[in-house]
């Protein structure tokens, strides 16, 4: 489990200066105003889609498998938008974690900060469930400024970004749980603790089912919820943090606990899992993290989903 960690000299280190360089130049692109880092954001990562030719494939290939309706016309505004929206995630990662307070408050509001509330006053943990979208960490940021939690998360190999990722993202969130700490994360629940999880990715065939995904019916899809759900007995509740089409802010939504869960069937609860991921997808589908080779594992004798 880590909290806000100590610096050492050891960071110092010159195989550590274009990181730090690179950070600073992330800190002072979100000292601009708002509306100036959304046209900035938006026109990096449109511009990356020139060098990023392998994302832009796999992005390409997800939208295909999910939506086999979607003119190759309407996929690729898609993808346009979502690399548009990939540079935003750049800037909100600064956002998230050099932002004060008071600034981050400024654009954003919340629907459904009482489900939230009644869920952690049940007394029990409450494993909330999140979503890949290309705001994923200011979303770390807003949903601890609405209430303080921890964070299931895979640590940085390189230690200055660990370091600064974690100062970052414990500014209004209480600790972060490396996403391999089944134990931890159970413990913590069993405190009364909100834990932050996101079961979206494909992580694997080890602790996975197959389950339908969109139009993609056999994604790996991993049990730990599942396991947790059954350990720790949580509340369940899924949120997002949408950025807003006008450009004015983002808005946090919580949905209401799930109360019908079902904690005695592992290969119906990754499929249950999966409807619910797909509706918070469908709020924003432009803003979901399509670069990811979701669907890389495939079941024994079939065929891969990727060329790249």
């Amino acid at each position: 489990m880590s909290t806000k960690p100590l610096f050492c000299k050891s960071l110092l280190h010159p195989r550590y200066w274009l990181t730090w360089f690179g950070l600073a130049i992330l800190w002072l692109w979100v000292q601009l105003p708002y509306p100036v880092l959304l046209k900035m954001g938006r026109l990096i990562g449109e511009f990356s889609m020139r060098f990023l030719k392998r994302r832009v494939s796999i992005a390409r290939q997800n939208l295909k498998l999910c939506f086999p309706h979607y003119s190759d016309a309407h996929i690729n505004s898609i993808v346009k938008q979502n690399f548009a929206s990939l540079g935003m995630g750049l800037i909100e990662t600064g956002m998230a974690w050099f932002w004060s307070d008071e600034r981050v408050r400024k654009w954003f509001d919340v629907r459904g900060l009482e489900n939230l509330n009644a869920a952690c006053e049940k007394g029990r943990g409450v494993m909330v469930i999140g979503v890949h979208f290309m705001s994923l960490e200011l979303g770390g940021r807003v949903m601890g400024l609405c209430r303080p939690m921890m964070a299931m998360y895979r640590p940085h190999n390189n230690k200055v970004m660990e370091f600064v990722q974690t100062i970052g993202r414990s500014r209004s969130n209480k600790a972060m749980i490396d996403r391999r700490n089944l134990k931890g994360m159970v413990k913590a629940l069993k405190a009364g603790e909100a834990v932050w999880f996101a079961p979206d990715q494909d992580y694997g065939p080890k602790g996975s089912s197959f389950a339908p995904f969109f139009a993609v019916q056999q994604a790996a899809t991993t049990n730990g919820t599942y396991t947790i759900a059954r350990l720790a007995k949580p509340v369940i509740l899924t949120t997002v943090l949408i950025r807003k089409a006008d450009g004015s802010g983002y808005q946090l939504v919580i949905e209401p606990e799930l109360a019908d869960y079902p904690v005695d069937d592992e290969q119906a609860a990754a499929a249950y899992m999966n409807r619910k991921i797909e509706h918070e997808i469908m709020r924003a589908p432009e803003q979901y993290l399509w670069l990811h080779r979701r669907f890389k594992t495939r079941p024994f004798g079939q065929d891969k989903l990727y060329t790249a």
